[in-house]
């Protein structure tokens, strides 16, 4: 039977992450909003095709929240981050359908999730023109986000020492200098008016200068990537016999389920 509902597996997920968290007091962003909660980071593995050849690339991503449309609690959306200058973001926009594999240890489960994805960038990227507000039917039902304020958002989230590695060179190019070019980068970057010193130091006015520089190429570099799932295949070996089902989600966006064989 077809359902509007939040669909089954986004449940167990959550409740999966819920009751196996290893550590507490992350920060995840749900819904429209930021909301303190206790699960931990999480890694998927995601999947994309090289455009330049049939070949498959997949990398680790770190699940940073659900965001759900108000009254369309069937149309969850995974956001994840990256950086825009990543050879996979070209990957991503000449091909916009993709696959990742959640395997939660704790709870012996594995999500093997299809959907269409977004790449969102900052307005003056070059690469911003193609996102657009019908890219799904979970991104049409956030018409009026301001994706802009939600970039933002999500970027001051991020650890001084996460939005530090966006400031590095381009990943993947030559490491021009070696191990001795790469101690020159910075380790932290703090926002504006809120720069932290080595050891309790006071931070020089040239610092502060240097910190906001960086703060604005890091800012510029990220991107948020939204995917909004069409398929899940949900595999449950925690329990016995094992179980596994099967969900897709019809045009209309209402989700159906089948229980098939493990």
């Amino acid at each position: 039977m077809a359902s509007y509902a939040a669909p089954r597996w986004k449940s167990a997920i959550s409740n999966a992450l819920a009751e196996h968290s290893k550590s507490v007091g992350k920060i995840l962003y749900t819904g429209v909003k930021i909301t303190p909660l206790t699960y931990p980071v999480q890694v998927f593995q995601l999947a994309t095709i090289d455009p330049s050849a049939p070949k498959p690339h997949v990398r680790s991503h770190i699940f940073r929240a659900w965001l759900e449309p108000p009254g369309h609690d069937n149309l969850p959306l995974i956001l994840t981050t990256t950086d825009i200058r990543t050879p996979k973001v070209s990957q991503l926009i000449s091909n916009p359908s993709i696959e990742l594999a959640w395997w939660i240890e704790g709870k012996q489960e594995q999500f093997r999730i299809r959907g269409t994805v977004s790449v969102i960038p900052a307005p003056d990227h070059p690469l911003r023109k193609n996102f657009t507000g019908d890219a799904s039917l979970g991104i049409k039902a956030l018409e009026g986000l301001d994706w802009e304020d939600k970039r933002k958002e999500v970027f001051k989230m991020m650890s001084a020492h996460m939005k530090a590695s966006w400031c590095r060179p381009v990943p993947g190019t030559r490491l021009v200098g070696g191990d001795e070019e790469a101690k020159k980068w910075p380790v932290r970057v703090d926002e504006p008016g809120h720069e932290k010193g080595e050891d309790g130091k006071e931070v020089s006015e040239e610092d502060r200068k240097r910190n906001k520089e960086n703060w604005e190429k890091s800012l510029k570099n990220f991107a948020l990537v939204i995917i909004d799932p069409t398929e899940v295949d949900y595999v449950e070996l925690g329990v016995i016999p094992n179980k596994r089902t099967k969900f897709w989600r019809s045009e209309n966006g209402a989700w159906e389920e089948e229980a098939v064989v493990p």
